[in-house]
């Protein structure tokens, strides 16, 4: 079993952390089983500790440099002189803490990120998918259940409650790697999935939410399919396709409980969401279809390229709307969603926080409608200046843009100045 950090540097972590809840954002690869975390701790106080969990940290993290490689063009010989930094004149040096501030700087500050804080033994290949998910602490336990039965898991504990089920569970342990976030902000979602997608170490990443149990083997014929020379392997390697995995759920609330009375196979259920469950479950075997019918209230869990277009927008924290901004971004980027009619999805049913939810929805309501507004309009014009906007990259934003008042009448007079 890999070598954990000691009792005392967990107790340290969670001795009256920032805020009044906690939340972490796992990532996991499904079958080889290698799990990535970003996580969030809470306020705790553990018997006889104290003080501040921010200083605390001070003692695990380290003032770390990251160096970019300088162009040739630098030198004397182009007026530049010589080179004064105490680094090699070949690379440029940078703290990592100015990095991740930059990287995250629309995220809610402030905030502090230890990437690999814990780091798996597992190797894996670099084409391979890795999942990217939430849990809530009241949910814990579905972290080493999904992990055992190689799915994707996500969680939201604190750090004691981690260590014990680290130590509790070799293979989530050896699969794992943790990425802390320390924040007095409760529920950044779209941070999270950001951090979780970003250190990544797949070319490939599967965002999902931890309340879907995965039903099928989906990695082994998707991983198929991207190694061939096909069309969709070539847009899935390019960036520009997405392959939907289907989301079901159950009418009766009470037959969403239990996962292990989950379907393998499609049968008679009820699609979650967007999804057109008649053409699902009369799709011919291996069948992959497009989306042709987007909706911005959209929210398919997609398998895409880690460096593809569409990251979350990180304004957006707690429920309502986090999730379809990061796709909706992602579909106006020219990524096309196609759906894996084998596979599927079902949701597993649980009590929800409502009255956090229903706050949250009101407040990311108004948020989505300007920020629908506000990328139509960077993507459209970002396409025009590419003399991309009438090609099948912009046909996304074309088409999704002109549902929305006043930016219609801008696509049709930059389509007609081309």
């Amino acid at each position: 079993m890999p070598t954990l950090p000691p009792d005392t540097t967990w107790s340290s972590l969670v001795s009256n952390a920032c805020r009044s809840s906690e939340a972490m954002v796992l990532e996991s690869n499904l079958d080889t089983r290698r799990l990535a975390i970003g996580y969030n701790p809470a306020t705790t106080t553990i018997p006889g500790k104290g003080g501040d969990l921010l200083s605390n940290l001070d003692s695990i993290t380290s003032d770390s440099v990251l160096y970019w490689p300088v162009s040739g063009l630098t030198g004397p010989q182009y007026g530049y002189g010589a080179p004064t930094s105490r680094y090699s004149p070949h690379h440029f040096p940078m703290s990592e803490s100015l990095f991740l501030s930059k990287a995250f700087s629309n995220s809610m500050h402030p905030m502090k990120i230890i990437p690999f804080f814990y780091k798996g033994s597992e190797v894996f290949d670099d084409d391979d998918i890795t999942i990217t998910t939430l849990v809530t602490s009241n949910r814990f336990h579905v972290l080493k259940a999904l992990a055992e039965r190689d799915n994707p898991v996500s969680l939201k504990t604190n750090l004691a409650s981690l260590h014990t089920l680290l130590r509790s569970s070799p293979a989530l342990a050896s699969r794992a790697d943790i990425h802390l976030v320390i924040s007095p902000f409760p529920r950044a979602f779209n941070t999270w999935r950001n951090i979780a997608r970003l250190f990544a170490r797949t070319a490939y990443i599967l965002v999902l939410d931890v309340d879907f149990a995965i039903c099928t083997s989906w990695r082994g014929p998707v991983r198929s399919l991207l190694r061939t020379s096909g069309e969709m392997a070539r847009r899935m390697r390019e960036g520009s396709a997405a392959l939907v995995i289907p989301a079901f759920e159950y009418v009766r609330a009470e037959e969403g409980r239990d996962q292990s009375a989950f379907p393998k196979y499609k049968q008679v259920i009820f699609c979650d969401f967007m999804a057109d469950f008649t053409t699902i479950l009369g799709a011919k075997p291996g069948e992959i279809y497009k989306v042709t019918q987007y909706q911005s209230a959209y929210e398919p869990y997609v398998i895409v390229k880690r460096d593809a277009g569409g990251w979350c927008d990180e304004r957006f924290t707690g429920y309502g709307g986090n999730k379809a901004a990061c796709l909706f971004e992602m579909y106006l980027s020219g990524i096309s969603f196609y759906v894996l009619s084998d596979h599927f999805l079902i949701h597993q049913n649980h009590v929800y926080e409502e009255e956090a939810r229903r706050n949250e929805r009101k407040h990311n309501r108004k948020l989505y409608a300007d920020f629908k507004e506000e990328m139509c309009l960077r993507y459209i014009k970002r396409f025009y200046d590419e003399g991309l906007l009438n090609t099948t990259r912009g046909h996304n934003a074309q088409e999704e843009c002109r549902k929305i008042k006043g930016i219609g009448k801008i696509v049709t007079q930059l389509l007609d100045e081309r």
